[in-house]
This record gives structure tokens, sequence and C-alpha cells, in this order.
């Protein structure tokens, strides 16, 4: 595949999954405009989640039945119609129904995209291929906050996602133009049977129930710290900006930089090897993240051990699921993102409650408990492997 192909899929991607970040820094902002309470406004991350999940279900299996470019397309504009409503919310309501047209469509695009490349790819480079493109959506999570920050002091929150918009419009006419044409699948199923197949693929295949409770575990607690972090930094003694706090996703850009080489990784048959030492890492970056109070040098370190250890996950699960059935790309990535908008979701409203009842310290101590039990988990479950891989790998 053209490297410039392989960059088109990964920007495409980051600033589809942005979208569904963007509220994360502007919480408290949120809360305030909409009388929302701090113990409460994780809903409105929640919200979004839940048209994550709708999305997984009912709008990413599509890619393995119709015309793909096509589907990216009408999914493309309707993203940028929520987005604009989203940005012209005058009750809470409002809000939350454009956050769930957002998570729908902004998730519908990323895992498409995803999906798409792996498809596009030859067998032999699809890790580094899905690792490229999931390092894009890892910079999109990351930068989707340094964007937020930013736009926000300067215009509002309703400026962000009013410009959010423009971008995904901007993105439209290179991806019609350079995405390939891939054939739809001959003798295609109807879409009520398409669905309920993939019941029947989460029952029979082991790897993608093992690696989607890894997937839910992992990003319960990436969004316990990343829904927390904005309410303590935000209040006195420090009193950020929202750029600023923002600015702090910029240190887990390390850990997107790891999504190709994951994936190379997974190629040559070192999943497990990966899998193990990225939990490692997920678990370890709490004790520096719990000192956040007396040192922020220690919060930047944190957040990179944090950011390296869930994206070389991310991408390892993907690289093997995508072994299981090639014809099944769309129903697979769905079925394993819904894990991870399940644990999205619950990270984010668990965080916000426990924040308020005690403090930093009960958010860190949530966060390595979940991390604790990925890790066990993956143990206990190592030696499910697609067919062909050694378990010593």
């Amino acid at each position: 595949m053209p490297r410039s192909l392989v960059l088109l899929f990964a920007v495409a991607s980051g600033l589809s999954v942005a979208n569904v970040y963007y509220a994360q820094p502007l919480l408290d902002a949120l809360a305030r405009d909409f009388g929302i309470n701090y113990a409460a406004v994780g809903g409105v991350v929640t919200a979004t989640q839940a048209g994550c999940a709708l999305a997984l279900l009912l709008l990413v299996p599509l890619s393995d039945r119709v015309d793909r470019r096509r589907l990216m397309a009408g999914q493309l504009v309707a993203l940028a119609a929520a987005l604009v409503a989203v940005s012209m919310a005058q009750s809470a309501s409002w809000l939350l129904a454009g956050m769930l047209g957002v998570g729908l469509l902004g998730t519908a695009m990323t895992q498409g995209l995803i999906a798409y490349a792996a498809s596009a790819a030859a067998p032999e480079e699809q890790g580094r291929v899905v690792g490229a493109a999931q390092g894009g959506v890892f910079m999109g999570l990351l930068l989707a906050r340094v964007f937020a920050g930013g736009v926000s002091d300067l215009a509002g929150w309703r400026g962000v996602y009013f410009c959010a918009a423009m971008l995904m419009l901007a993105i439209g006419l290179p991806l019609w133009r350079r995405l390939p044409a891939l054939a739809v699948a001959s003798g295609s199923m109807s879409y009520p049977r398409l669905i309920a197949s993939m019941l029947a693929l989460l029952r029979r295949e082991r790897v993608l129930q093992v690696r989607g409770t890894l997937a839910l575990l992992m990003f319960a607690a990436f969004n316990i710290f990343w829904s927390a972090l904005v309410l303590p930094l935000s209040a006195p003694p420090y009193g950020f900006t929202h750029t600023a706090i923002g600015a702090f996703g910029l240190a887990g850009a390390v850990g997107a930089l790891a999504a190709a080489r994951a994936g190379r990784w997974a190629d040559q048959g070192y999943g497990q090897r990966t899998s193990g030492a990225a939990l490692a890492a997920l678990l370890l970056a709490w004790g520096p993240l719990s000192l956040m109070e007396w040192s922020l040098w220690a919060l930047v370190a944190g957040i990179i051990l944090l950011d390296l250890g869930g994206q070389a996950l991310h991408v390892t699960n993907q690289s093997l699921i995508f072994r299981i059935q090639p014809e099944a790309h769309g129903r697979l990535v769905g079925l394993y993102m819904l894990f991870y908008a399940m644990g999205s979701g619950l990270g984010a409203i668990g965080t916000t409650a426990v924040y308020s009842r005690a403090g930093w310290q009960g958010v860190c101590l949530l966060g390595a408990a979940v991390s604790l039990a990925a890790l066990l988990f993956w143990w206990m479950t190592r030696r499910v492997l697609p067919a062909g891989q050694s378990p010593a790998c």
C-alpha cells in the first residue's frame, strides 16, 4: 500500500475519532452552561459512548455488505451535521442528543476506516497498516484535548464543535478521490442476518472474547484518568486554562509512536509478549499519576506510560482479531470496539462519581485496580491466540 494512502487512512481516522473526545476537557464548561453538577457531568461522555455502542452494532457491520466508499461519504456528511447540532445546543437534552449522534457517526467513520485499511492491505502488511491507522486514531484522541482546550479558550466550547464540522468536510474530498474500490462480498446476506451473525461470531471466536475483554478493562482505565483530569487541574491551586489542560495530552504522543511497531510485532508473531508488556506499563502508570498533587512532572511521566501501554495493547488486539475471518472485518471490529465503548462509558461515569467522593487519590486507586484486573485476565488467557500462532510468542 502506498505510504500516501496509509497516511490518509491515519489522518482521516484521527480526525474522525477526535470528535468523540472533544468533550472531555470541556466538562467543567458544559457543567456551568447547562447546570449539570460534577457528579453527573460524566453522563455527557457516557451519552457519546452510547452512540459509539449503537454505531458498532448497527453501522460498522455494514462495511461487510455495501460499497465502502459510498458508506464513508454518507457517514461523513451526517457527522458534520451532528457536530453543528451540538454547537447550537440550547438545553441539556439537546446537548445529550447531539453527543449521541457524534458518538454514533464518529465511531462509524473511525472503525469503518480501520476495517477498510485492513481489507485493502496485503496479509503480510496488515499489522503495519492497521498499526499506522490506529496510530492516527491515537494521535487524534490525544490532540482532541489540545484542540478542544485551545479553541474553547478562544471561541468557547461551541466553537470547538463548529470547527470540527469544518475539518470533517475538508477531509471528505481527498477520501473520496483516494480510497480504493473494494469488491462487495458476493451473495451478501440481508441486513438483519448480517447483524444476527455478529452474535454467532462473538459466541464462536475465543480470540475475540479475550481481546474484547482486555479492551473493555484497558479503555475503562484510560477514561478513568482522562475524564477526571480536567476537574482537579481547572480548580485551585492550579486553575489551568483549557489550553493548558489539553496540552498534557501531548505527553501521550509517545504512545502513538508505538502503534506501527506493535503492529509489526504482531505480524511477526509476538502478540502475547507485546500484550504483557503493554499491560504492565498501564498498571505502573498509576504510581506517578497518583503523585500529581506534588509534581506535575510525575503526571507527565504517568501519561506517557498510560498512553504507551494502552496504544500498544489496542494495536495488538486489532492485529490479532483481523486474522480470524478476512471477510468479516467490519463485524469483527464492530464487536471488538463494542467492548471498548462499554469500558469507556463505565470509566467516564465511574470516575466523576469517585472524584466527587474520594478526590484524585480515589481516582488513581480505581484506575490501578482496573489495570491490575486486566493484567491478571491476560495472564490467565495468554494461550488463546489465532490459529498458527504459538503461545510462547
